[in-house]
Parts: C-alpha cells; structure tokens; sequence
C-alpha cells in the first residue's frame, strides 16, 4: 500500500471518528412564551399589577408586592405533548428590599396522581436584586405527560418581586 493512500485513508478515519464524537447541539424548542406586558391570562391577582416602567424587555413587566409569604398562580397550559423530555420554566425577576427568598416553581398535574414540583432554589433572589435570568426543570420520563403545567412565583417573605419575558421550554434529556 502506497504511503500516501495510508496518510488519506488514517486522515479520512481521524475525520470521521471527530465527526461523530462531536456534539450534536442540543435541540430547544419553546412550548409557550408569556412576555406580561398585560394580566391576561394571569391567575392570582392580589397584590399584582403591570408596571410599565420598569421591565426587562421594555414592554412591561408584572409586579408583585406583598406583605408576607406567598404563593403567585402566573399561568397554566393545558394538554401539551412533552413526555420523556426536559421542561424548563425560564423567566426574568428582579427583586427590591426582599425579606426572604423567591423562586420559580413549576407544577405539573398527572390524572390520577396529583401535582408534582420542581423549585428553582439553587438561585433564589433575596434582598434587592437586579433583572436576572432564572430557570428551574422538570424532567419527565416516557409515558409521563402531564394534562396541567403550572407556573408560579413563590414569594418567602415580604418586598417587591418583578417577573418579565416568561418561557416554557421542551428540552431533550441531559
């Protein structure tokens, strides 16, 4: 076998063996985007409006002051095919003079099982925080569809917490 032939054939080899040990990028696709510029759609009220001046993304942004701990009902979508995938509820929130934490929580509704969460409590905002990104998972297997998405903001204390730009997300598996 020639010497050159040899080169080219372990060059070609190299080439497809990096190939397909690359990573193939992960594949992102967005279910539903809520960017709050309104309180359509919006299922706890109390103690929440728009504010139009201060916001993430420049067309409102949804503001909750509270006086003690609290839960906030955002939105619910209903009958979304997401079964053995990652779901990532990913929002904007900015917090001011916060005596507690903050997180996004996301609850997902099984027929005949009931409501199962995922917290974002590795990041919570406390105290004054500016627009941060935030995002917490629900990893769901095969034959796992929920017939309910909840989103919510949990409050743990009182002060004033912005949400902005919201997204549920369909990821595969990591």
């Amino acid at each position: 076998m020639p010497k050159k032939y040899l080169i080219f054939v372990v060059f070609v080899a190299v080439i497809f063996i990096l190939t397909a040990c690359a990573k193939q990028p992960v594949q992102i696709s967005e279910l539903k985007h809520f960017p709050v510029d309104n309180l359509d759609g919006i299922i706890s009220i109390s103690n929440v409006e728009i504010d139009e001046e201060i916001s993430s993304d420049g067309n409102g942004a949804i503001r909750i002051s509270v006086p003690e701990s609290t839960t906030v009902r955002l939105f619910e979508s209903e009958n979304i095919d997401v079964e053995n995938a990652r779901l990532v509820y990913q929002a904007r929130i900015r917090s001011k003079d916060l005596e507690g934490l903050a997180y996004l929580e996301i609850l997902c509704h099984f027929p005949g099982r009931g409501d199962f969460f995922s917290r974002d409590l590795q990041s919570p905002l406390t105290g004054t925080v500016d627009w941060t990104t935030e995002e917490t998972f629900f990893f769901l297997k095969k034959g796992d569809n929920p017939d309910i998405i909840k989103l919510n903001l949990v409050i743990g204390g009182k002060g004033t917490v912005w949400i902005d730009d919201i997204h549920l997300l369909k990821a595969p598996h990591q």
